[in-house]
């Protein structure tokens, strides 16, 4: 009779996981490439480009710059709305070789969670006194206050993070295969401008009146970020294949039926860990700097509230981590330090609570980063309000 192999155990798992992932850190060589460009003629009639991923190395992220030109079509202003270029893209969607969406959110998202990766404003220059001129010398994210008559240059960079950083690598995908493809598809706003009378929160400009200018040709640079020459072994690749088996998942909602003066319970989604949450509170095409917000907090299922702050204590806590404020209206949920893991704590929700409420079309607009076993979050239900 033939012996019984013992399966390891979690810890041993845990422990092969990191031993690879400490080798593929430290040998793999971090690439950084230019793996398509393009331009868009007409970007507000044709306005949704696919992009397919090169099929190479351990993929870690991508980053999109995007540049186009704005002027007026007629006597109009146009004024940088208070996410303006961050809204340059109203939606992006990245496929996995599985046919898996590991991104399926808009562009003001992918900036805010940029910002706070990096505990600063994504692309930024800061100001300082030394008599060497070091500052802000290149137009990264460009994009002017205000486009009458001259046309103007809009530029913007996106980062869509495939691996949850680069030394931990959860979330990565292995594409050295030749049977399957990734893709990647960017929907230009088709509201880039939006009228006088409209909502501006997803615009990049408002105009004074109704005419809403001329956008010109976009252009598009997609760079990859993955490590090559992983190590071998006589089996193949030493991969982190627990890293590999989850998934980091970006995704964006948005949900209405906010009452003043009443807790907006937002239930937080199973079998996911849930690293943070941005929320913005759109009360009826305004965004107001903490007012029309009683608190925010964190709500168990047992509704003890394990964090419940004012809009500015919300704030302090912001500037904390990124040392800013984000635009007006904008609360950021950060759970990094201790993620919020469904499978573990079972029905948790985020709860916001508003002192005012123009009408019914008031509505939170959600920005979800979470990380999930590949296996499970295919059978797990959908994230609240899509």
């Amino acid at each position: 009779m033939a012996p019984q192999t013992q399966a390891p155990s979690a810890a041993q798992l845990q422990q092969a996981n990191m031993a690879a992932r400490t080798m593929v850190v430290q040998r793999g060589l971090n690439m950084w490439q230019s793996i398509a460009s393009g331009t868009v003629a007409t970007p507000l009639a044709n306005n949704i480009v696919n992009v397919p991923i090169r099929n190479v190395g351990l993929v870690k992220r991508l980053v999109i710059e995007l540049q186009a030109t704005l002027i007026r079509s007629a006597a109009e202003t146009l004024t940088r709305t208070k996410w303006g270029p961050a809204n340059f893209l109203s939606n992006v969607v990245l496929t996995d070789l599985n046919n898996q969406q590991r991104i399926n959110t808009a562009g003001w998202h992918l900036h805010a969670l940029a910002t706070a990766r990096r505990q600063m404003a994504f692309g930024a220059a800061f100001l300082n006194d030394s008599p060497v001129q070091i500052g802000s010398n290149m137009l990264v994210i460009s994009a002017p206050q205000n486009v009458g008559a001259v046309s103007q240059t809009i530029r913007m960079f996106y980062e869509l993070p495939i691996s949850y950083g680069d030394y931990d690598l959860r979330g990565a995908i292995y594409a050295n295969v030749v049977n399957a493809t990734m893709n990647l598809q960017m929907t230009i706003n088709p509201n880039f401008v939006c009228s006088s009378t409209a909502d501006p929160t997803l615009a990049v400009y408002q105009s004074n009146g109704a005419d809403l200018g001329t956008l010109g040709s976009v252009s598009y640079t997609i760079y990859q970020n993955y490590l090559d020459q992983v190590p071998m072994s006589n089996n193949g690749p030493i991969l982190p294949l627990m890293d590999l088996s989850t998934a980091y998942l970006l995704t964006n909602t948005s949900v209405t039926g906010l009452t003043a003066g009443q807790d907006f319970p937002i239930p937080l989604a199973n079998f996911r860990d849930f690293m943070s949450v941005f929320a913005i509170y759109d009360n009826t095409k305004v965004l107001n700097p903490g007012t029309d917000v009683n608190y925010v907090g964190l709500q168990s299922a047992n509704f003890t509230f394990i964090t419940k702050t004012d809009p500015f204590m919300a704030a302090l806590l912001t500037r904390n981590l990124i040392g800013d404020d984000f635009p007006d209206g904008t609360y950021y949920f950060d759970f990094r330090n201790k993620p919020v893991a469904t499978i573990q704590y079972g029905n948790m929700q985020l709860i916001i609570s508003p002192s005012a409420v123009t009408d019914a079309t008031a509505n939170v607009l959600l920005g979800y980063e979470t990380l999930a076993l590949i296996n499970q979050v295919t059978n797990a239900g959908s994230l609240y309000g899509n």
